[in-house]
């Protein structure tokens, strides 16, 4: 998760100084650097020391270097940012329908091309070898993400990969279950809170020698950290201040439709073999007019 990412969340959960400390630097990100760390104290009704204390909360040693750190990243999103579109706000109250349609594509089209650009080509391959060479794949995440596991989980079946999803209170359970032999697949935006699903998991698979693959936001967070493999959402939304998870949500859906397809490449006849006839068996009542789609067997 990015430090400003980090800070929106104790500025969320905290009703002490961290609150105002961290929602001035939200507000104003754009001109701190011309501002003096007494000049902030002053607007933000805190103290130097308080400020020294807000920059050790997310790991810095003092305030230099988490502005330092701050200022750097928000040059880097302001670069990187999607163009003509807000991927919190992509439309407004005054659009038309139309526009509020070309909005989503953009954002939707912008989001998929940014996870391209932070997909490691080897991090991928090496996440499908992982899986094709485990005997159990379990997939854990809350809602949403529990759905886009679920997606992920029935293509994995449809080539005779043994996938599940860790339910919602049975976590802990099929956590102690896993081996070596089996892997874990851990979606998490955030990458933090060791001690809440999904990520209060991963003490219980290092235990166990459980390969981890984690899909989580870009820059510091706990899953991450503690991960064999980790794979790169796109990561312009806020955590709160959003209408809905577009662009996160189409980061995610592409990860696991790259990693299932780099699977299916590792032995790709195979697979496409058995990919058809298991269509054949299961999916043999569908039927179709329309010529383009429609299959004899």
């Amino acid at each position: 998760m990015y430090l400003f990412q980090r800070i929106e969340e104790a500025a969320f959960k905290q009703n002490d100084a961290r609150r105002t400390i961290g929602e001035f630097i939200l507000e104003n990100r754009d001109c701190l650097q011309n501002l003096s760390m007494e000049e902030i104290a002053q607007k933000t009704f805190t103290s130097k020391p308080t400020l020294v204390r807000f920059a050790k909360y997310f790991d810095y040693s003092g305030w230099k270097e988490f502005m330092y750190a701050f200022t750097h990243e928000v040059a880097y999103h302001e670069e990187n940012a999607y163009a003509n579109v807000d991927p919190n706000f992509p439309f407004s109250a005054n659009d038309n329908s139309l526009e509020m349609i070309e909005n989503l594509v953009n954002l939707k089209m912008q989001s998929i091309k940014d996870t391209v650009s932070l997909i490691s080509v080897d991090d991928l391959s090496k996440a499908a070898v992982i899986i094709q060479k485990s005997e159990n794949t379990i997939i854990y995440g809350t809602s949403p993400n529990y759905y886009y596991g679920e997606l992920f989980k029935r293509n994995l079946l449809t080539i005779n990969k043994k996938a599940f999803m860790a339910k919602s209170g049975e976590n802990g359970i099929i956590s102690h279950s896993l081996t070596a032999k089996d892997c874990a697949v851990i979606i998490s935006y955030s990458g933090n809170n060791p001690d809440e699903n999904p990520t209060r998991n991963v003490k219980i698979l290092k235990q166990n020698k459980v390969p981890i693959i984690s899909i989580t936001s870009g820059g510091k967070n706990y899953l991450r950290d503690h991960s064999d493999v980790v794979l790169n959402i796109s990561s312009k939304e806020k955590l709160y201040s959003k209408i809905a998870n577009y662009a996160t949500q189409e980061s995610i859906l592409f990860i696991l439709e790259a990693l299932y397809s780099q699977i299916f490449m590792l032995n790709y006849e195979e697979n496409r073999k058995r990919k058809i006839q298991n269509s054949k068996l299961l999916e043999s009542k569908r039927t179709s007019s329309f010529k383009d789609v429609a299959e004899q067997f």
